[in-house]
């Protein structure tokens, strides 16, 4: 681990990890994770890749600016950009999943035919496609109500006195959190939700997000005055990860991909959840390693 000041101002703690002279491949992990979602495919490319993978800003020992402007979409991607500019990498693969996989959309769409010569995507909506999800699909729209539990500042009392964990429970139900993961691993992630500083930093990134979530009650339509969103079609190689379990993220979020991307390549992998990356690794690293080929 290393701490990387950006042009900003914000300062990130980074593993930097591979040979140096090796292309690049920025990993951008989601909420509420870190650097650490990618211990599986950082342990396997490492060899032949220079892996980079901060703790987000928001995130562990990260700068965790307070307000919520801080965390608009267009700072997160330009801490990605800022962040090569710093590690001296020109070019670079980004990879993201979750919240991270969100940015990464953003990133590999500002940086195709420069600094982003491919996208690797796992378990995270293309914005615009999410967008109209929300608006017209009653499971998509079920599933994403836990986002309006976390926008609700009503909430923050929760958190202040019992921590990040708390709110997920509220969000989430049930009596404990199961996260499925290694006890180590596990333990380090609950001892991070009891920041308070980086539990208002996480949620901030869904309140200073432009996305709308219509309530249940609400009809299943487009708006009268949609326009579907101004953003690019991705024309560099980009894989597509997507553990068809995920109740957070159904496999919807596929289908119509091949209007905002050039030719996706789709890996769906079976019987796994949201948390592709170390639920089923040896998936994910197998097709990273067809698609870095």
């Amino acid at each position: 681990m290393k701490r990387v000041t950006l042009a900003s101002g914000i300062e990130l703690d980074v593993l930097d990890e591979g040979p140096r002279e090796a292309p690049a491949l920025i990993f951008l992990h989601g909420f509420p994770e870190s650097h650490r979602t990618w211990r599986h495919q950082i342990a396997h490319f490492s060899r032949r890749f220079r892996c980079i993978a901060p703790d987000q800003r928001g995130y562990r020992g990260s700068s965790k600016p307070q307000e919520v402007d801080a965390y608009t979409p267009d700072k997160l991607a330009a801490d990605v950009f800022q962040l090569a500019d710093a590690l001296g990498v020109k070019t670079f693969t980004i990879i993201g999943h979750d919240w991270g996989g969100v940015i990464a959309w953003l990133v590999a769409m500002l940086g195709q035919g420069g600094r982003v010569e491919r996208a690797v995507i796992a378990n995270a909506p293309h914005p615009a496609i999410f967008q109209k999800l929300l608006c017209l699909d009653p499971v998509q729209r079920a599933a994403s109500q836990y986002m309006t539990t976390f926008r609700d500042t009503a909430n923050d009392a929760v958190v202040r006195e019992h921590g990040l964990g708390a709110l997920l429970l509220k969000a989430f139900g049930g009596g404990r959190l199961d996260i499925g993961m290694e006890p180590a691993e596990r333990d380090a992630l609950l001892a991070d939700w009891q920041d308070r500083d980086a539990a208002f930093a996480m949620l901030n990134w869904y309140r200073a997000s432009p996305i709308i979530v219509p309530p249940m009650d609400a009809a299943f339509a487009l708006p009268h005055d949609w326009q579907e969103p101004a953003l690019p079609k991705l024309a560099i190689p980009t894989l597509v990860i997507w553990g068809m379990d995920d109740h957070a993220l159904p496999p919807c979020n596929l289908e119509g991909l091949e209007s905002w991307v050039d030719d996706p390549a789709i890996v769906r992998v079976p019987e796994c959840g949201h948390f592709v990356t170390w639920q089923a690794p040896q998936a994910v690293n197998a097709a990273m390693d067809e698609f870095l080929a």
